[in-house]
């Protein structure tokens, strides 16, 4: 169960919510949903370089507010607070979003414990040609200072340009995925490094969230 199921979609509801929150009836559901995925792909496509962990899409009658949760607030913000002007216009203008549009910028105090930016930064290492088990080496310490309960980091591919691809992971503490109160921070991304790409996978146990 631990391995085949996806760590975040299987706590929804219990210490995960969903990514967009909004109802609507069966005929616009699918207009909404593509929506939603074209905003997600458009902000991190053109936004690389502001470390986004996550993007939250909330409606609420004719108005759409997007929660971007980000390590670099400054980036999107721009001078003066006009990047946030220019992102909403391109978004309406690009993407054809009709509704009114409000975006909020939270900054990430911790960017060590979003699975999904460190993920990024051992992808980034990767493509500078660093050895992958001193990334996962480094990635693990950034993770312990602080205060994870647990990490496990899996990498695949032609690990150090090897002719045969392989799956090689090290975990550090306790990482116990069956546990339904455990909050387990799941991200998966890609390394395009000279020799193919390679797959990072990042399971981080932050804690236990008990209902009392």
């Amino acid at each position: 169960m631990g391995q085949k199921i996806h760590p975040s979609g299987f706590r929804i509801g219990i210490t995960e919510s969903h990514k967009s929150s909004w109802f609507s009836s069966m005929k616009t559901y699918p207009n909404l949903i593509e929506e939603d995925y074209k905003i997600r792909s458009y902000i991190t496509n053109n936004l690389k370089k502001a470390n986004i962990a996550k993007i939250k899409i909330d409606r609420k009658l004719d108005q759409t507010e997007i929660h971007i949760y980000t390590a670099r607030p400054g980036i999107i913000l721009g001078k003066a607070g006009s990047g946030i002007d220019i992102l909403r216009h391109e978004i309406m203008k690009k993407l054809k979003v009709f509704s009114k549009i409000r975006i909020n910028v939270i900054e990430i105090t911790e960017p060590d414990r979003e699975a999904i930016l460190l993920a990024q930064w051992i992808a980034q290492q990767l493509e500078k040609r660093i050895a992958f088990r001193r990334a996962v080496r480094q990635g693990i310490q950034k993770a312990n200072k602080v205060n994870i309960s647990g990490i496990k980091i899996q990498i695949s591919g032609r690990l150090n340009g090897a002719e045969i691809a392989r799956k090689e992971w090290v975990r550090e503490g306790r990482v116990p995925l069956q546990t339904l109160r455990a909050n387990i921070d799941y991200a998966y991304t890609r390394a395009h490094t000279i020799y193919g790409i390679l797959g990072i996978k990042i399971w981080l146990f932050k804690d236990e969230k008990i209902k009392v």
